[in-house]
């Protein structure tokens, strides 16, 4: 009776059953998700197999296994389990079971009261639980999808240990449908796996219910795109993210923000999000398109990608890709400049080709009486004893003193760069000139 068993003997046992309750794991091991609880020497897992499991909230999205875990403890742990709906009762089936828990601790068996929706009790009807979690009648494992500092009150939340279960990535619910795909009688190729993964947004009870829809509607033995197109309700994009159409996209993409063309940038980036691309993916694209094509020309880039990055991690899906969209705009809107990365390009350049030579010794520090002896940190000026804190010395060794790498544009904020440039090899110039 769990979320994900792939079990052959349950398969068979009730043909008939959604798909997505005959795929329920049978153990812990074949559990698929929530490693940072679940791995090896995680806290959730250590509790289990130590049998030190005290109350418990799993709080996460639809579809990640909160119901499926819950039955899995109480194996694990040979409790009994009694699973509780919050939609459907109320302090009377409450009293009610708490009766049934409290003869079984008589006979010496502990249970599980696995309430799910536990955030849809009122305050008065999760007070009824209180007593029974204080003396040890039950374990509680409440479900929810809401935030339980909002949703549960504070005595209960006191009394249980709150684990936070994450959305399934695109990879997971793959190996899921992988697993499921013979039960459904078809076969099937990864990418239009990838594909039913995508749409799914990390619920594994979506994904299992369209590849049966899918496959109920697919007339041979291989799964249709025609049908895994009409059991999501949307059009399938021609993509592949190890293929050459997703490097294209991204290419365009990438093209369209330097052209400054924000349309053609959210026409491609829209592309892209409908087929189901990684939006952490993307959301590191976008930090390194406001490094190499925009850079100084407009320091907010770099500041803006790498919080529409925190804001997709923080929301999730849907409201995540409404940032990527705003920096896709942002930078393409930007002043453009790839100074910075002709400017590493030409020191690399310099580096790879021309004799390693010694740091020079003004720039060395002198942190023993002998290395002072020998000229180290000789020669140095340290810059804030200067009332412009530029000081005349060449920090480049001398066979290359005097070269520029980096070349500011005239564009956005390097324009003013240029010119604090200009002003700052004046100053050394004039410093070098003063008598010693």
């Amino acid at each position: 009776m769990n979320l994900f068993d792939a079990s052959p003997e349950s398969a068979a046992a009730d043909a008939t059953r959604p798909l997505a309750e005959r795929m329920r794991p049978a153990t812990l091991d074949e559990f698929i998700g929530q490693e940072h609880i679940l791995g090896p020497g995680k806290p959730l897992r250590a509790q289990i197999e130590s049998d030190n499991l005290r109350s418990v909230i799993l709080w996460g999205p639809p579809g990640v296994g909160k119901t499926t875990l819950a039955t899995l403890i109480a194996r694990a742990t040979r409790c009994e389990f009694i699973p509780f709906s919050a939609v459907l009762s109320g302090i009377k089936e409450i009293k009610a079971v708490m009766a049934d828990a409290e003869r079984f601790r008589r006979l010496g068996r502990r249970t599980i009261l696995f309430v799910d929706e536990i955030h849809r009790f009122n305050k008065a009807q999760q007070d009824a639980f209180l007593p029974y979690v204080e003396r040890g009648d039950i374990i509680l494992i409440g479900a929810t999808t809401e935030n339980p500092s909002f949703e549960v009150i504070s005595a209960l939340l006191s009394r249980s240990k709150v684990y936070a279960l994450r959305p399934l990535t695109t990879e997971e619910l793959r190996t899921l449908l992988r697993r499921a795909l013979p039960l459904t009688g078809k076969r099937a190729g990864d990418e239009l796996l990838e594909q039913i993964a995508g749409y799914a947004n990390g619920d594994a009870r979506a994904a299992y219910n369209t590849l049966e829809a899918a496959a109920a509607a697919s007339q041979d033995e291989e799964l249709s795109a025609r049908a895994v197109e009409d059991a999501i309700q949307r059009k399938l994009l021609l993509y592949d993210k190890a293929g050459e159409e997703h490097f294209n996209l991204i290419s365009a993409l990438h093209k369209s923000v330097r052209s400054s063309d924000p349309d053609a940038a959210l026409y491609w980036l829209a592309r892209m999000l409908e087929a189901g691309e990684d939006r952490m993916y993307l959301a590191r694209r976008l930090v390194r398109m406001a490094i190499e094509d925009i850079g100084l020309a407009d320091p907010r880039a770099l500041e803006q990608s790498i919080a529409a990055m925190q804001a997709v991690h923080f929301l999730g899906l849907p409201e995540g890709d409404l940032a990527l969209a705003q920096a896709a705009i942002y930078l393409s809107m930007s002043p453009k400049s790839d100074a910075g990365y002709r400017a590493l390009g030409a020191a690399r350049q310099d580096v790879q080709q021309t004799m390693a030579e010694p740091v020079p010794l003004h720039l060395r520090n002198a942190p023993t009486r002998a290395m002072k002896e020998w000229g180290y940190g000789a020669g140095y000026q340290h810059a804030h004893q200067y009332g412009d804190a530029i000081p005349g010395m060449e920090c480049l060794p001398p066979s290359l003193q005097g070269k520029r790498y980096y070349l500011p544009t005239g564009r956005g904020a390097e324009k003013r760069i240029a010119e604090r440039i200009e002003e700052i090899l004046r100053l050394r110039e004039a410093r070098r000139q003063e008598p010693s």
